[in-house]
């Protein structure tokens, strides 16, 4: 059992980790460009963004020092945090593609990749987040998930770091549209680590009930990243997604 709640007690530390990364990634283009950006969705965006990352770092610091019952108090404001963040960031990205004209009758394979690079990962979050919130009466299982709901969120974070600090990363990755897909590379991040943790609890812990499952919907949301450009149904719900009245 130690050795098992080991990840569940330390794992704040992985996710002030990941705020950090986020927080220099973000720098130059939003902290230090506050009354720069043009809408509102831009803020809130950031907000939930970071009250996520904050609140997953406040919940492994509250497990560590053995204060339970705030941890599942504190945990209640999921409820509404975790809708609020896949209903701002989907305005966002609406707002970010803008509205489609009436008489276009097929969206460019950019704003194909786009669509799936960042709805799919709501739809991977949310799958995740709702693991965690089913087996929230099995605490070990719980943190589990809720460690695996920061991979799909993985690439607006590492793309700016590499964009800054590894400009060269960028000529190695596959292009859609001509683009470079640059969030390949914190795709490749997020599947390491999980098929480390994969392995990790089966050697350590004898437990495949979690990561795999992960793994595997992290992975689907990968692959849909890399591949719904070409496929007719996804341009379909496109044109049908920016029509709505989101932004």
């Amino acid at each position: 059992m130690k050795v098992d709640a080991a990840l569940y007690r330390n794992s704040g530390m992985f996710f002030a980790l990941v705020l950090l990364c986020a927080v220099l990634a973000f720098w130059p283009s939003y902290f230090a460009r506050l009354a720069e950006q043009p809408d509102a969705r831009f803020h809130a965006h950031g907000v939930v963004m970071i009250l996520w990352l904050a609140l997953l770092v406040a919940q492994g610091v509250l497990i560590r020092a053995n204060y339970r019952a705030l941890h599942k108090r504190l945990g209640l404001s999921s409820y509404l945090l975790a809708p609020a963040l896949i209903l701002v960031t989907a305005s966002f990205v609406h707002y970010r593609i803008g509205p489609v004209p009436p008489a276009l009758t097929r969206l460019p394979d950019g704003a194909l990749y786009f669509l799936a690079l960042t709805l799919n990962s709501l739809v991977a979050f949310a799958l995740l987040y709702g693991l965690a919130i089913y087996h929230r009466r099995e605490p070990l299982v719980h943190a589990r998930y809720m460690v695996c709901t920061v991979f799909p969120l993985f690439t607006p974070i590492t793309d700016r770091l590499i964009g800054a600090n590894a400009p060269g990363i960028v000529g190695l990755v596959p292009r859609i549209a001509g683009a470079p897909v640059l969030p390949v590379v914190g795709f490749i991040l997020a599947d390491v680590l999980l098929i480390g943790l994969v392995a990790w609890d089966w050697t350590a812990n004898r437990r495949r009930d979690v990561f795999p499952i992960a793994l595997g919907i992290v992975a689907a949301y990968h692959v849909s990243v890399l591949t719904f450009h070409e496929v007719p149904f996804w341009q379909d719900f496109g044109r049908w997604f920016l029509r709505l009245p989101l932004s």
